[in-house]
């Protein structure tokens, strides 16, 4: 600092020479390129490894090299969490069986965001320097371990309240819908616990974490068999090509978990009587359409089909979901116009209907607030809508 001063009072040759001084100095700022901080080298004083987690970032802008530095603490905790993966592969099927490796992955990276960016909160941008001989930017993110550390142990023991209440009370109750959606919300929970408890081992030195009080597996386990024992969705179909389509249908909830059966369901409440204790029994009802449009194309010939479905719970006698769909395909023979149109509206009702189903069972959704248009027109070539109320179902 008193290299760079300036004394008035002294002559020019003094003054040369405290110039010649400055361009030595390295803290002076203006004059040449700083040397490199040691954290740019991977190791850092100021933020020893065994206190911080650091991510370096390096870019020829700030912005982007703080980006990156964000991204290599993300990394970290990346890595945990897909190593996991195996852990809750039972669980990850069940939520998405028939939909093999695709959905399965987008649910575990849900889950990967959720808990990286909670932890997350806790990264800051520690420092910052630019080599001016290569004109890159460098910066180092990182976050205090114990502050992190206590932070996720609070969050898993608030998660850890919360699984136990739903189990507890999924145990206690003896309505079927609300012991599935009490073990689900477990689940879902118990997902994420674990989580936080891979972050929580790679934030701390030792690599331990906080054991979970349940596993995965198990209560995936329980969730299944009891879907399996008190949950019974059957399928009721009319109109063109009913019988292929409720095939189609109920090979395609199956694999979506949901116990279809080709057995008449509901008949103790059409007899008068009343539906089997502690067993939920849903009725998906519809109809299906399909006709040949005069398209004036001399190529290809068309295929017009709509369905309209209501989605049944027959201890209420209350409407819990509704899927209207319509569509249009072209070949180039009659025959494998219809084919195509068949195909398409087999796939389309399978994956509507099983997600109206889930949201329904799993407490997503416990009522229809306006049920969709009818997309089957009345006259000729359409059937009417299944006519139904919208009233509320009850509230778990």
């Amino acid at each position: 600092m008193f290299a760079c001063m300036r004394d008035r009072r002294l002559g020019p040759s003094l003054v040369v020479l405290t110039g010649v001084m400055v361009t030595t100095l390295t803290g002076c700022s203006g004059f040449g390129p700083r040397s490199a901080p040691d954290w740019v080298h991977g190791m850092s004083q100021e933020y020893p490894a065994d206190h911080y987690l650091l991510g370096l970032g390096q870019a020829e802008s700030q912005e982007v090299a703080e980006e990156r530095a964000y991204a290599g603490v993300a990394k970290i905790f990346n890595a945990e969490v897909t190593a996991q993966f195996r852990d809750w592969e039972s669980y990850l099927l069940l939520e998405t069986r028939g939909s093999a490796k695709t959905k399965r992955r987008l649910t575990l990276d849900r889950v990967t965001r959720v808990s990286t960016d909670k932890v997350l909160e806790n990264v800051r941008i520690l420092n910052r320097w630019r080599d001016r001989d290569t004109n890159q930017s460098y910066a180092l993110a990182g976050m205090h371990r114990g502050q992190a550390a206590v932070a996720l142990s609070e969050r898993i023991v608030m998660l850890d309240r919360a699984i136990d209440s739903a189990i507890t009370e999924a145990h206690r109750t003896q309505d079927s819908l609300a012991k599935i959606r009490n073990l689900r919300r477990a689940i879902k929970d118990l997902l994420l616990r674990e989580a936080y408890n891979a972050d929580l081992r790679v934030i701390r030195t030792s690599g331990q974490g906080s054991p979970p009080p349940y596993r995965v597996a198990e209560l995936t386990s329980e969730l299944e068999q009891f879907l399996s024992a008190h949950l019974i969705v059957g399928v009721e179909i009319t109109g063109d090509q009913a019988e292929p389509v409720r095939r189609a249908l109920l090979e395609g909830l199956i694999r979506e978990g949901l116990p279809a059966t080709a057995e008449e369901v509901g008949a103790g409440t059409k007899s008068g009587g009343s539906p089997r204790d502690s067993v939920t029994e849903l009725l998906v009802k519809g109809t299906v359409r399909l006709w040949h449009l005069d398209a004036r194309d001399l190529r290809f010939r068309f295929v017009r089909w709509c369905s309209d479905f209501v989605i049944l719970d027959l201890r209420t006698q209350r409407v819990v979901g509704a899927v209207s769909r319509s569509g249009r395909e072209g070949h180039l023979s009659r025959s494998e116009a219809m084919a195509r149109a068949v195909r398409v509206m087999q796939q389309e009702l399978t994956t509507e209907l099983a997600n109206a189903l889930a949201s329904y069972v799993y407490g997503e959704a416990d009522y229809l607030e306006d049920s969709p248009p009818a997309a089957c027109p009345r006259g000729t070539h359409g059937a009417d809508r299944p006519k139904h109320s919208t009233s509320l179902s009850p509230s778990l």
